[in-house]
């Protein structure tokens, strides 16, 4: 049965393709997809069949994926686009004859209010209403994302944020992509969507302190107010649209959005999900 991983080019779809190997699944049985032909090159001298995709040219979807009885859809990058990005994958998922897609989704996105959540609800609605089976992998947050800040509160030994006293429960790539590589090996959560999170949610004091530990550096987490974090991030330079992005993410972590641990990601990986320092220091060696 055939697997097709889109945005294999990426760091999340190439973790997934690897895990899939290291299970035993052949890879002439898998099918790596991404808009630049020369990341694909490692996979395909490693016997993967890849392909050249473009979510936003349909002509390039469809001959992708036919023969494929999965497809794993990883979000698309793009914000505002994706609705129309991951439609287009549905698309040619049913005119490929595709029997099943799982979807790489967000943190309570039929519910929440997280700023991320409105173009992965339309997507899941769009799946629901496709007629295939379909599996819905609620990413939470990625300890990667904080590559960045960290970085530069190793520079300034501040971590300057708007999220208040509010707790993430980040997990790290390989922890979401092991997972999703396990769903796609078996048909066990066919059907289901699952909330996936990190065993344990930290602050940002805790995040500071594990900066400090990995770096070498002293770091305290300044807590301010949105208005300030929001004439901040202007000053350094930031678009209009960047930091009303921002702002209203850390809004949405000192809300709690971020914060539940449901434990269904240990559950799919059968072990401990990556703690928050050792994410962190994996992420940044390889930064």
């Amino acid at each position: 049965m055939t697997v097709v991983v889109t945005g294999a080019t990426g760091h999340l779809g190439r973790l997934v393709v690897e895990d899939l190997l290291a299970h035993g699944t052949p890879p002439e049985q898998v099918v790596a997809t991404g808009r630049r032909a020369e990341a694909l090159e490692p996979l395909a001298a490693r016997g993967v069949r890849t392909a050249t995709v473009d979510y936003t040219r349909p002509e390039t979807l469809t001959p992708a994926l036919e023969g494929a009885d999965t497809v794993l859809l990883v979000s698309g990058s793009e914000v505002g686009q994706r609705v129309a990005q991951h439609g287009n994958v549905i698309e040619a998922a049913k005119a490929a004859g595709v029997r099943r897609v799982v979807y790489t989704s967000a943190t309570e996105a039929d519910t929440s209010a997280l700023v991320l959540a409105p173009e992965h609800k339309a997507t899941e609605e769009l799946l629901a209403a496709s007629g295939l089976v379909t599996v819905v992998l609620r990413n939470g947050w990625y300890t990667e994302n904080y590559v960045p800040a960290a970085q530069q509160a190793a520079q300034t030994g501040e971590l300057v944020a708007s999220v208040g006293e509010g707790r993430v429960a980040s997990a790290s790539r390989i922890d979401y992509a092991q997972a999703a590589s396990a769903v796609l090996r078996t048909q066990e959560h066919d059907g289901a969507v699952l909330e996936l999170a990190g065993d344990t949610s930290w602050d940002h004091h805790e995040l500071a302190a594990a900066i400090s530990e990995v770096t070498g550096t002293p770091v305290t987490y300044r807590p301010v107010s949105p208005e300030e974090h929001r004439a901040a991030l202007l000053a350094a330079g930031l678009d209009e649209g960047t930091v009303g992005f921002v702002v209203a993410l850390d809004g949405n972590i000192r809300d709690g959005l971020l914060a539940g641990t449901p434990g269904v990601l240990s559950t799919l990986l059968g072990r401990p999900t990556t703690p928050l320092v050792d994410g962190l220091r994996a992420a940044l060696d390889e930064a």
